[in-house]
């Protein structure tokens, strides 16, 4: 049973920072590549960050490059979610989600390419 448990959300001003955490168990982690993706109210959910399964490659939304980072730490089984330089517009349920093929070379966007996915945690940015 592959289970994803987010934490790290919560309330922060415009231009703070957060560090979101995914914990994952019942699969093989560092086999998988890691997905953080986002869903606004009223708005589609979207991917935001990916990560290799060993950390070596990284992708970004155009929208969060250069404030966001993503890593992780296959010996705990967790990725994070660094956002530094917050907005409004980045309030959003955040989800962490995993790969549904194993070895996967590429970094995918979409989320048909994910499995399983975490219960999300609320980002609120206030301005």
């Amino acid at each position: 049973q592959v289970q994803l448990v987010e934490s790290g959300g919560g309330l922060v001003q415009a231009e703070g920072s957060l560090r979101l955490s995914c914990a994952a168990s019942g699969r093989t982690f560092s086999n998988y590549n890691m997905g953080w993706f986002r869903q606004a109210p009223g708005k589609e959910r979207e991917f935001v960050a990916g990560i290799s399964r060993t950390g070596d490659k990284t992708l970004y939304a155009d929208s969060v490059k250069g404030r966001f980072t993503i890593s992780r730490d296959n010996a705990k089984n967790t990725v994070y979610l660094q956002m530094d330089s917050l907005k409004p517009e980045d309030t959003a349920v955040y989800y962490c989600a995993v790969d549904a093929v194993r070895y996967r070379v590429f970094i995918l966007t979409r989320e048909s390419a994910y499995d399983y996915w975490g219960q999300g945690t609320q980002v609120t940015v206030s301005s």
